[in-house]
């Protein structure tokens, strides 16, 4: 019989390495992805002319193809691995049409809250660069605000709460792949803060804080076109107060 529980136990651990394993491998073949689709097709953009180099525009289309990026890769995963059933989707009906609003508002609440205790202790959270461009060119946030909805939420989402979350949930259940895949999904902005380290570490504290709400109301849902469109108009909402504040 204890021979029995202790086999039960390292399958069970053997599980959640195996999904942590898992997901970590779709992250990084995520960046893979809209690293190889991104550089050279934002350079071809560039030699044509479409775009100039170094422009707010090449920014934009960077930024679509860093997420077209990311949405192959989630869907070459389902279909390589013929796991339709991991990531759950469907047409949202009145209520997740609620939800999608009062989430949208629950995440700037959380973010402005966010910032003004930090503004209160002294404490910097950095800057995201992706605001940065529209400095130059305000219309820059005009371009984003639709990126944001149509490509970044999903984007974004797809990867981290359909697929991420989904897998870890299998093998560690709800909180557990929840809190993992936010943590993930905030250290994955690091890189992307201007700021002192320990900035770039705060804006991932407040990502992650974020990535948890969003992880809930997927799995309150079961339907990750409801977090895809919280967090897309969560930052059309950040990059319309940008374009009010600088085109004004």
């Amino acid at each position: 019989m204890e021979s029995g529980s202790n086999a039960d136990g390292y399958a069970k651990h053997a599980d959640r390495a195996r999904a942590i394993g898992q997901g970590a491998l779709v992250v990084i073949g995520a960046l893979l992805v809209a690293t190889a689709i991104t550089q050279p097709v934002s350079q071809l953009l560039v030699d044509a002319g479409v775009v100039a180099a170094g422009s707010p525009m090449e920014t934009v289309a960077q930024t679509v193809l860093q997420f077209l990026g990311f949405l192959i890769a989630v869907g070459g995963y389902v279909l390589v691995t013929a796991d339709r059933s991991l990531i759950e989707f469907d047409r949202p009906d009145r209520r997740e049409a609620i939800t999608v609003l009062a989430g949208t508002a629950v995440l700037l609440a959380l973010q402005f809250s966010a910032l003004f205790v930090f503004g209160l202790l002294g404490i910097s959270t950095g800057e995201n660069q992706a605001l940065l461009p529209g400095r130059a060119d305000p219309t820059y946030f005009l371009y984003m605000i639709v990126v944001s909805v149509v490509l970044v939420g999903p984007g974004e989402e797809l990867l981290f709460r359909g697929t991420v979350q989904g897998l870890l949930r299998r093998a560690w259940g709800v909180w557990p792949s929840i809190l993992i895949a936010s943590v993930v999904f905030g250290v994955i902005h690091i890189p992307g803060i201007v700021g002192a380290p320990g900035e770039a570490l705060m804006y991932a504290l407040v990502a992650t804080g974020l990535g948890c709400v969003l992880g809930y109301l997927y799995e309150r849902t079961g339907n990750v076109i409801v977090p895809s469109l919280i967090h897309g108009l969560y930052n059309a909402t950040i990059y319309a107060l940008q374009y009010a504040t600088h085109a004004g």
